[in-house]
């Protein structure tokens, strides 16, 4: 018996990183996973590996920065798992980039990859949620906002803030609904992260040195063990907060 059996999760860029690390926790714990993603191969990739969990796993391609995109997903999500009750919005386009550099339209795209897409999704989710007596939201931040040093995250820390504040938002006023809205600000590791460790080895090694807790976390045994504790009972009494989950790298607070 899993403290998810019976539940359904929708999880948005869940074909790969953090996103399948959550989707994978999920499904082990019996929730039915819906994933979404701008590319059909890993989606299909994740979806059979996740159906090896004994759950039902189904992906849709499709992409969140388009309104249309994100009414198609619940839709379809509701349709063929019968409802959502755990949203995980994962799904990002933003990258640290020097405030020099970007453009109006590189922010613009951030933005509505970002806290827009998110917003879009949780209220396309939250009738679904309330129709099923309740739910569980889960956003992915960041804690490079809260670095002393943010030089080239100004863009990327400002969508992952204004994401945080909707958070907030959404879990002072759904409460009432039965519905539990936090975020998750992880540090990981993920194909971009294997990538950048492996070009620049010395730079990654000083970087986890500078980790407290002396790694980088796992994607699916750290980050989706977050995500399995804060949709379960254990955590019925706690929302709109941010779980900094990166090792005692940053300091919020």
């Amino acid at each position: 018996m899993g403290v998810l059996d019976g539940k359904v999760a929708l999880i948005t860029g869940g074909g790969k990183g953090v996103g399948f690390g959550i989707a994978s926790a999920l499904s082990k714990e019996g929730a039915d996973i819906f994933i979404c993603g701008r590319h059909e191969k890993p989606l299909a990739a994740a979806a059979e590996k996740l159906q090896a969990n004994g759950v039902r796993a189904e992906y849709l391609v499709g992409n969140v920065s388009e309104a249309d995109d994100c009414s198609t997903i619940v839709e379809a999500c509701a349709e063929r798992l019968g409802g959502v009750d755990i949203l995980v919005n994962n799904a990002n386009d933003a990258m640290p980039i020097p405030l020099l550099d970007v453009s109006d339209d590189d922010f613009t795209r951030f933005f509505r990859t970002g806290p827009l897409a998110v917003l879009r999704l949780m209220k396309a989710c939250h009738p679904l949620m309330v129709a099923r007596g309740g739910g569980s939201v889960i956003n992915l931040v960041t804690s490079s906002a809260v670095r002393w040093d943010m030089a080239t995250y100004g863009p990327y820390a400002a969508v992952k803030e204004a994401t945080r504040s909707l958070t907030r938002a959404a879990g002072c006023e759904w409460g009432k609904d039965n519905i539990r809205v936090n975020a998750i600000a992880p540090h990981a590791m993920t194909p971009s992260l294997q990538w950048w460790t492996e070009t620049y080895p010395e730079e990654a090694e000083a970087f986890v040195k500078s980790i407290p807790l002396g790694r980088i976390g796992d994607a699916e045994q750290d980050i989706g063990r977050i995500a399995v504790f804060l949709c379960g009972t254990d955590a019925a009494y706690l929302s709109g907060v941010t779980i900094p989950a990166d090792g005692g790298h940053s300091r919020w607070g």
